[in-house]
């Protein structure tokens, strides 16, 4: 399997650079990088909780697909202009506190078009969002 082509701190960098001000209020940092995907961690935050007391699934949702932006620039050496094609997100369990951390795989890498899969999973280990996304290379 091929190394990663990206560091933690480089992975951090993207978050801090790339991502729509709102996004980057999530706090996303880079947990681990690795040559197939990244696993991102997600801090938990009291106000990310909507009125009936769990995570929200526009963050779950904003998480994934940051997951796979990254995902993908580590594959490609670094970050180049993407956008989502798709997101399918399947919503497994209520996350209602812990932080949680967000495992993105890049499955298939074309000339214009990657997919890729995520795994969300809550502090106590348990998958609570899987997601499937495709994205189109600019």
């Amino acid at each position: 399997m091929p190394e990663p082509t990206l560091s933690l701190a480089d992975a951090d960098a993207i978050l801090d650079e790339v991502l729509a001000p709102w996004v980057r209020q999530l706090r996303l940092r880079a947990h681990r990088v690795e040559a197939d995907g990244v696993t991102l961690l997600l801090p938990f935050d009291p106000s990310l909780r909507h009125a009936g007391g769990v995570v929200c699934g526009q963050v779950l949702m904003s998480a994934a697909d940051t997951a796979m932006i990254v995902a993908i620039a580590s594959q490609l050496g670094g970050f180049k202009p993407m956008t989502t094609v798709s997101l399918t997100t399947n919503f497994m369990r209520p996350v209602i506190e812990g932080d949680m951390l967000v495992r993105a795989s890049v499955l298939r890498m074309g000339k214009t078009v990657v997919f890729g899969a995520i795994e969300l999973r809550g502090h106590d280990g348990k998958l609570a969002v899987q997601a499937t996304t495709t994205y189109a290379l600019l």
